[in-house]
């Protein structure tokens, strides 16, 4: 059963960096896509940022410049680098992995940033 768990979230002030960790298991095949979307409250899950296994990647506009994905293929691990915080990035983060035409999601992990 694939199972994707999520960590590294926390509060920091605007202007911090955290960093997410999210590790796929349950499979020792690669995933095709990992990556990240959030939902902050009283709004809709969006996509934060996405990566494929050959390391091709999508960023939302408000991630781009800000924040980094990465994936480790040979663990199923995707790692999300977020610098410059700001408070509107307060958000619950989800990990979200493809696997063979099916979504996986993670619990997610909460992340607040104070101004």
């Amino acid at each position: 059963q694939v199972q994707l768990v999520e960590s590294g979230g926390g509060l920091v002030q605007a202007g911090g960096s955290l960093r997410l960790s999210c590790v796929a298991s349950g499979s020792t095949a690669r995933f095709n896509g990992m990556g990240w979307y959030r939902q902050a409250p009283g709004k809709q899950r969006e996509l934060v940022a996405i990566i494929n296994t050959g390391s091709r990647t999508k960023y939302s506009d408000s991630a781009k410049g800000r924040f980094t994905i990465s994936r480790d293929n040979g663990e199923n691990t995707v790692y999300l680098q977020m610098d410059s915080l700001k408070p509107e990035d307060t958000a619950v983060y989800y990990c979200w992995a493809l696997f063979y035409f099916t979504d996986y999601w993670g619990h997610g992990t909460q992340v607040t940033v104070s101004s």
